[in-house]
């Protein structure tokens, strides 16, 4: 299981957090394609026109990396102070 944090307006679009079971070898990039296949809010929010940061047990990461068992994935839009 992996723990799916959502932040920014993703959260409110798709709410906090979710558990999920994941296949061995998917990458951030696949789990992002797996939710954007769930359609409807999750499709809108992540889709691949914009872009989007991600984390891996709280560590910026690239779309390539692995997760393993018990990960922690954060996607987030980019940021800017005012």
């Amino acid at each position: 299981m992996i723990t799916v944090k959502y932040f920014a307006r993703l959260r409110e679009r798709l709410g906090s957090q979710e558990q999920l079971a994941f296949e061995p070898g998917l990458t951030l990039g696949g789990l992002r394609d797996h939710l954007i296949q769930r359609g409807g809010a999750y499709a809108q929010a992540l889709d691949r026109a914009q872009f989007l940061r991600c984390a891996r047990n709280q560590q910026m990461a690239e779309e390539d990396q692995a997760l393993s068992d018990g990960d922690e994935v954060a996607f987030f839009p980019p940021v800017t102070g005012g």
